[in-house]
């Protein structure tokens, strides 16, 4: 790869374990600010809610230190940043999000486990939503010897946790049946257990994973970004992985 030169701009753990996964792997990373930069690398994802970069820097201020050129590396780039930088947004790569996934629900469940006065097997788990990260952390407690319950409003999703060896329930089967569970895990960006259903499991664990709050309890664990947090070196080595990948593949 010729004629790259990577600024990373973030602050995570993540985004800096990175940038060290990128030196080891070869690839010139600068270590302060230059006009030759030809890569901007941000946090993943790299905006607040706000608009504001999570690093907390001016990112006009930014841009106007570094070449008009410059490729934008970061995860969520709004279209006003896309349409006027040539970028990279890793969470729209498929390869990087279930990787991540995976860590996530990894992480997921060291966060439980420093919170349970019990071990995972034969406890009875329920985790809302069948995306990616619901996918791998059920299979993960499965592997535990959880009683694993899948919540979705989707029948094919039902389904499909079915066939593999899982129960599932519907949202108007829920009310029935939440008083059983001693952990839940939200995956869901949607309130799936509002307060008076998680009132009805006082002692169980809830911990909420997803980026938009699913879980309406005073004592939700919320656990966004755990990659981040607890696995920065795994996290970082992803980005940087995906980010060679990514400049192989527009070489080629």
């Amino acid at each position: 790869m010729k004629n790259i030169l990577i600024y990373p701009a973030g602050c995570t753990p993540g985004c800096l374990a990175a940038a060290k996964a990128l030196r080891q792997a070869g690839l010139p990373v600068a270590d302060h600010i230059t006009p030759e930069a030809t890569h901007l690398l941000l946090d993943i994802p790299s905006f607040s809610p706000s608009g504001k970069l999570r690093s907390g820097g001016d990112f006009a201020q930014l841009l106007s230190l570094l070449p008009e050129k410059i490729t934008l590396i970061g995860g969520n780039l709004p279209p006003v940043v896309t349409g006027k930088y040539k970028s990279m947004d890793l969470l729209a790569d498929d390869t990087y999000q279930f990787e991540n996934a995976a860590i996530t629900a990894e992480c997921a469940l060291r966060v439980a486990a420093e919170r349970i006065p019990f071990t995972f097997r034969k406890t009875p788990v329920l985790i809302v939503g069948w995306g990616r990260i619901g996918k791998h952390l059920a299979f993960l407690l499965k592997a535990h010897g959880s009683r694993v319950t899948v919540l979705s409003r989707s029948p094919r999703h039902r389904a499909e946790a079915v066939s593999f060896g899982l129960h599932a329930l519907s949202p108007q089967e829920l009310p029935k049946q939440i008083q059983h569970f001693r952990i839940l895990f939200n995956t869901a960006p949607a309130m799936m257990i509002p307060k008076e259903l998680s009132q009805q499991c006082p002692n169980c664990l809830k911990i909420d994973l997803a980026s938009l709050p699913g879980i309406e309890a005073e004592d939700t664990v919320a656990a966004k970004g755990l990659p981040g947090i607890l696995a920065p070196e795994s996290a970082g080595q992803l980005i940087g992985d995906t980010i060679l990948r990514l400049l192989e593949e527009e070489e080629a």
